[in-house]
């Protein structure tokens, strides 16, 4: 490939602002009649200014919520989902049928600022309070669909949501079964979108959790700075050789690589080529220093069955959260002897403040208490053992799971268990 100057297109209007488009189940309903009553009752929420464009038929608000400021836009229209977006086994055939056929939407936009998932989370409730007869929505700026169940209990929690939700990872396979990853959505949350190339489908899947850890760390990340080119440490292999992960833009990225089809220029002719980056490794810290590229397949060898990414400490107290603000779900269905529920405990280590968080299955309940048995040995402390019975308390919660005959649900999936 000839190293001819590329240059980064301007963002999309999906990409400098986050859009979603609140899907109706009521055709006939007049979407924008009621909107500013609706804005009112949300907790928390004040309409500072508001505006509507007669010549556009936008309404235009400027909102206090939670001390910030944040400018916010909303018209109706029609919609029509592509097909391709509901294969997904989260959805009914029900749900699936009204979704291709619902006819309107309201569209609402907004600017992130600088807490991205706080920002998210108003938009989650604007749509919800703005359309009463929700079917879903359709996240336009990370191309993805959200139920209507998992809106409501999102929307509804004291919990913000994870950095998980605010964007997708796409994968395009080739002709040759090369796979290219890309994501959707961070572009609104002020950073850059990213990529893996010449990915396969044997590796996939690690690449997937590669780029899935990257982009939760940039979003969770305090201090939001160019990414490009710094060397951050997400994980381990199973060897124990650190993860270090950076990226650079996709006009320097695509040189790195010869004979480049899938994600090349031709398939950026008409997208994915404005604030998007290749992802690339650090292999030692001398090649950090020197900013030395190494391309992700060269640990394709070495990811083995479980390597271990991090999480950050934010995602880590919103998971221990939101567990504990749903463990209602599991006293229901501990009711039912066809669930096998498993809980994630953190026992404290001898030094203060550190824990070892370990599954337990669960055997009883008491109100507020419950009693469980240790099913793994645990690393760090030596006086108990698999088999080891306890009582726990809600407070000692960091996660769980509930195993039903028909699927998996965790803290961030009950909307399955809603009817």
């Amino acid at each position: 490939m000839n190293k001819k100057k590329l240059v980064e297109a301007p963002l999309n209007y999906w990409e400098e602002s986050s859009y979603m488009m609140a899907i109706t189940a009521n055709e006939k309903e007049d979407l924008l009649k009621d909107i500013l009553n609706c804005v009112e009752k949300i907790k928390g929420v004040e309409i500072k200014k508001h505006h509507f464009d007669e010549e556009k038929a936008i309404m235009f608000f400027i909102l206090g919520y939670d001390g910030l400021e944040f400018e916010v836009g909303a018209y109706a229209g029609g919609v029509s989902v592509p097909e391709y977006y509901l294969n997904n086994p989260l959805f009914s055939n029900q749900e699936k049928e009204d979704i291709l056929s619902a006819k309107k939407a309201l569209t609402i936009f907004m600017k992130f600022n600088d807490n991205a998932k706080k920002s998210y989370h108003l938009q989650l409730k604007l749509a919800t309070a703005m359309v009463p007869n929700l079917l879903c929505i359709l996240d336009e700026s990370a191309e993805r669909i959200l139920s209507r169940k998992w809106v409501l209990l999102a929307a509804n929690s004291k919990v913000l949501p994870s950095s998980k939700d605010l964007f997708s990872v796409q994968a395009v396979m080739g002709e040759d079964k090369k796979v290219w990853l890309h994501t959707h959505g961070l572009c609104r949350c002020g950073i850059t979108e990213l990529e893996i190339l010449e990915s396969d489908e044997k590796n996939r899947q690690n690449h997937y959790n590669l780029i899935n850890t990257y982009a939760m760390y940039l979003i969770d990340k305090v201090e939001k700075e160019d990414p490009r080119l710094n060397g951050v440490y997400i994980g381990n292999l199973v060897n124990g050789t650190p993860i270090v992960i950076t990226c650079v833009s996709w006009t320097e990225g695509i040189l790195e690589y010869k004979n480049l089809d899938l994600g090349g220029i031709k398939d950026r002719e008409q997208g994915h080529n404005s604030k998007t980056s290749v992802i690339f490794l650090y292999k030692t810290e001398k090649d950090e220093q020197k900013k030395k590229l190494s391309k992700v397949s060269i640990y394709d060898k070495l990811w083995g069955e479980n390597p271990i990414f991090f999480l950050s400490n934010e995602e880590t107290n919103r998971m221990r959260n939101l567990a504990i603000e749903r463990f209602d779900y599991v006293k229901t269905s501990f009711e039912d002897k066809n669930n096998k529920i498993i809980i994630k405990i953190g026992l404290p280590l001898k030094e203060e403040g550190q824990f070892e968080h370990i599954w337990f299955e669960l055997l009883e309940i008491d109100g507020n208490k419950f009693k469980a048995r240790l099913t793994q040995e645990p690393y760090y402390l030596e006086n108990i053992h698999t088999g080891y019975e306890e009582w726990y308390t809600q407070n000692d919660i960091t996660d769980w799971i509930i195993y039903t005959p028909d699927f998996t649900v965790n803290p961030d999936s009950v909307f399955l268990l809603e009817k």
